[in-house]
């Protein structure tokens, strides 16, 4: 499938010209079916990979390769042609994690693939869809035996980035020892979707490690939080992007346990939806949070005595992301009604992309009543045709670009850790018990107070005219 130049969206000529070897690593487990290839496909779908391109996965399990192709086809959405064009492109090879002669073997299942593309510039590309615990094994494999002899190769890793500031500079350190800052993608997709109606799902094994914090606030929010806040770059460039961003995270002072609310969500009122301690790999006397509010304060000019609340929760009542700016009521306000809603300008990150401007407008007719009305772009009805890419097509095209604006640098990742260990410390230190909330509700009614206590008021009488929220 030949890639259109115009469609490429900044790709160079040559990485278009050059073949790509796809490798990733924990292709069996289930981030890679239903987020990794999936993506891939859809880059696929769109002509935005090179001309050659071969992905071949990587596991420790057994795997034949019909039954491989067989079991990636449920994950992948569209036209049968192009799914059997795309599973034809995709490879498997059973290796451990551990030793080096798996990976040497690897290397030649490689080497043969891309000798078959006749080019003299292989780059590749790994994606280390596994968990943090084998993270600094896998990537000493990829150094010492599955380098391109004569492309680039780069390596993307998926959160989490460590468990706080130690673990986080500890893990730094050693890819340092292994990789240059401009060859490692650390994916953070925050236009995912964070705030979710559904819980853990058998998942809470693994997320009773990190808890809510760690695994949304720390990463997603703070993301948003610092692209919201920060000055405008000197340029467009992924250097000055991140410059002004760690520039920002440097001014928020630290978070004062009173302005914090932690939850955790119990079974649904009729019982359907079990609560998270019923969940097998949770230990009955839990008290990971399942939902965190927080407010964050910055220091520097532009925002100083402004809060930000930043809240994130599992079986909420919504699925939704988005930011929610309100803006005060004047003093010499000149309308009684004291239960009108202020103005808000809300993006819609998660779903269905908008944004839209809540704002007091008077009704037509003789009389002075005002109600809350919109201005509302809202993305499917505004832009024809719209077909809005995954988070993770967009990371994974960045990837092969070499553009990592939407990807956390290093010292941008020291300093969020920064912000957060302290609190993460007090909290286990402490034994903090998360307030109870109900599979489906909004989450703690606590959090709710807290906003209000730092200014913030809850719209309750509003209702978004053809929306579901």
């Amino acid at each position: 499938m030949s890639l259109d130049l115009q469609a490429s969206e900044g790709i160079s000529k040559t990485d278009l010209e050059n073949p790509l070897t796809v490798v990733i690593v924990g292709a069996s487990g289930d981030l890679a079916k239903k987020k990794t290839y999936p993506a891939l496909f859809g880059l696929y779908c769109r002509n935005l990979l090179p001309t050659h391109t071969v992905i071949l996965g990587y596991a420790r399990s057994h795997i034949e390769i019909g039954e491989f192709r067989q079991h990636l086809r449920k994950y992948l959405k569209g036209d049968e042609n192009q799914k059997e064009q795309f599973l034809n492109m995709c490879y498997y090879h059973s290796g451990s994690y551990d030793k080096k002669e798996s990976y040497d073997q690897f290397n030649l299942d490689i080497l043969e693939q891309e000798k078959k593309l006749g080019q003299e510039t292989n780059n590749r590309l790994f994606y280390m869809a596994i968990p943090p615990s084998i993270f600094v094994q896998v990537a000493k494999g990829i150094k010492h035996s599955l380098i391109s002899p004569n492309g680039w190769s780069r390596v993307i890793i998926e959160k989490p980035f460590g468990k706080d500031l130690q673990s986080s500079r500890e893990l730094i350190g050693e890819l340092k020892k292994l990789f240059v800052e401009r060859d490692l993608f650390r994916i953070d997709h925050y236009l995912g979707k964070e705030m979710e109606d559904i819980g853990t799902e058998g998942r809470g094994g693994y997320f009773d490690q990190f808890g809510i914090i760690r695994d949304v606030m720390q990463n997603h929010l703070l993301q948003v939080l610092s692209l919201v806040a920060m000055e405008p770059p000197l340029t467009l460039s992924a250097e000055d992007i991140t410059n002004e961003k760690v520039r920002l995270l440097k001014c928020i002072t630290p978070i004062q346990l009173n302005e914090v609310v932690l939850g955790q969500y119990t079974a649904s009122p009729d019982g359907k939806q079990p609560g998270y301690l019923d969940d097998a790999g949770v230990p009955k006397d839990s008290l990971c949070p399942t939902y965190a509010a927080a407010v964050f304060h910055v220091n520097n000019p532009r925002w100083r005595g402004i809060p930000f609340i930043l809240k994130c929760g599992k079986s909420l009542d919504q699925r939704k992301t988005e930011i929610r700016i309100q803006f005060k009521r004047p003093d010499n306000f000149l309308f009684k009604d004291e239960d009108i809603s202020r103005n808000e300008l809300v993006m819609r990150i998660q779903p269905g992309e908008a944004v839209y401007l809540k704002l007091l407008n008077k009704k037509p007719g003789l009389n002075n009543k005002i109600e809350q009305t919109e201005l509302d772009l809202s993305y499917r009805s505004r832009f024809e045709n719209l077909d809005l890419p995954d988070a993770y097509e967009r990371l994974i095209l960045d990837s092969i670009k070499g553009d990592h604006s939407l990807f956390v640098r290093d010292d941008e990742l020291d300093v969020a850790w920064q912000i957060f260990t302290p609190l993460l410390q007090e909290i286990d230190r402490l034994k903090i018990v998360p307030e109870k909330y109900e599979f489906g509700s909004r989450g703690p009614k606590s959090s709710d107070e807290l906003a209000k206590r730092v200014g913030f008021l809850r719209s309750t009488g509003y209702s978004w005219p053809g929306h579901n929220t």
